[in-house]
């Protein structure tokens, strides 16, 4: 049982989306995210990367940073960019990148819930990173990011969460060529269709967004009841959802030789020479190394009943990275890169033809199943696991604490 809830929402005036809506905090440096705000002062980076706001050389995760976000939420909401809706309601989030489509219900869950383990995560947090999302809520008065979460579908939800006929509140294409629309839904009796389909519908997955829910269970405990016991959320299907690899790339060969990097491989691995593309299945990994690509395929001594150490991504860990590359932390180790399988084998091969690393991986990506029954053993992935496409987008919608 997972309890979903409407709120009053936060959002772009229709005419003004276009400009409010920013890629997620979390994707650019600040200089990226400099440039887009000189370009567009309305996006809604300003107050999800307020340093944006102050003078180059300001502590980005400091008290005066955050002051900033608040005085800019203010002042979007003042002068019309933002605004609140009167009632509680949910809203229906849909994204076209290319062919693929997904829409999703934004609303709150429950931080007890998330506490409790009804809402599942897989990943470990970084404390910087928490106390970064947890300084931003309380100091700002907002929640100004979704959760990404998923379940499994159901029939009663997949009828009710479908786009509606009518017109949205807006339809805009991001410059990633990226459509994103935003209906309101208010309607009382569908509300709690909706609250109550969800409250049988079994447990919520974090797709994307630990810190975030982590920081939300902390000011929740630190607030007391409240606004802050639920946490605001993008909830998408698990069959409507686009993973994709998260791929690997080493900077140096740990002393070994490219041929004897490929024999000791050999060892967890059948390896072949191939042409360039992207594994097939799982279980298979591409290696760029030695001025080509070779597919690597898991003999049957990697397979294990462990549902963190059977992933694809933690055999190569245990395998190759650890013992022959030396990359004992891969959270810490500068290393190792990781790069987004939106970028493909291309831009793996070009970093290594370019000296920027001396091997490269591309994995099959990690499926929702895996990802599920990590959770539900209560376990942990390891990092960069997982990459969604198309990313949840800030300012579509905003939860006001105070």
């Amino acid at each position: 049982m997972a309890q979903v809830r409407p709120f009053r929402g936060v959002r772009a005036r229709p005419d003004l989306a276009r400009d409010v809506v920013a890629p997620p905090y979390d994707v650019l440096d600040e200089a990226e995210a400099r440039a887009i705000v000189a370009r567009n002062p309305r996006s809604f980076l300003r107050v999800t990367r307020p340093e944006v706001n102050l003078p180059v050389g300001v502590d980005a995760h400091g008290t005066e940073a955050y002051a900033a976000a608040r005085e800019a939420l203010l002042g979007m909401l003042d002068d019309g960019t933002l605004v609140q809706d009167d009632e509680p309601c949910f809203y229906l989030y849909g994204q076209r990148m290319g062919t693929h489509v997904q829409t999703g219900l934004l609303a709150v869950c429950s931080t007890a819930e998330y506490d409790a383990g009804i809402v599942k995560k897989h990943e470990y947090t970084r404390p910087d990173k928490e106390q970064d999302r947890v300084d931003h809520i309380l100091q700002s008065g907002a929640q100004t990011g979704l959760v990404f979460l998923t379940y499994r579908q159901t029939e009663g939800l997949a009828t009710l969460l479908s786009r509606p006929s009518e017109l949205p509140l807006y339809a805009i294409t991001t410059d990633d060529g990226v459509e994103h629309v935003l209906w309101r839904v208010d309607a009382p009796e569908t509300v709690a269709a909706i609250s109550q389909a969800f409250d049988a519908a079994g447990d919520l997955y974090i797709a994307d967004g630990h810190h975030r829910s982590a920081a939300a269970s902390r000011v929740a405990a630190e607030l007391g009841d409240g606004p802050a016991r639920w946490f605001l959320c993008g909830i998408f299907p698990d069959d409507q959802l686009q993973v994709l690899a998260y791929n690997r790339l080493v900077a140096d060969l740990n002393g070994h030789s490219a041929e004897a990097l490929r024999a000791a491989v050999g060892e967890h691995f059948a390896v072949a020479p191939i042409g360039t593309g992207v594994p097939a299945e799982r279980g298979h990994v591409h290696m760029f190394l030695g001025d080509r690509w070779w597919r690597l395929v898991r003999r049957p001594s990697t397979a294990s009943s462990d549902p963190v150490a059977d992933l694809d991504v933690a055999v190569l860990q245990h395998t190759v990275l650890e013992p022959l590359l030396g990359i004992r932390d891969p959270r810490r180790d500068t290393r190792i890169r990781f790069v987004g399988g939106i970028r493909g084998p291309e831009a793996l091969e070009q970093a290594v033809r370019a000296g920027e690393a001396a091997v490269a991986f591309h994995l099959f990506p990690t499926s929702l199943d895996e990802l599920f029954a990590v959770a539900d053993s209560g376990q942990v992935m390891p990092p960069k696991s997982t990459w969604f496409e198309p990313k949840l987008r800030g300012g579509v919608v905003v939860n006001r604490l105070r």
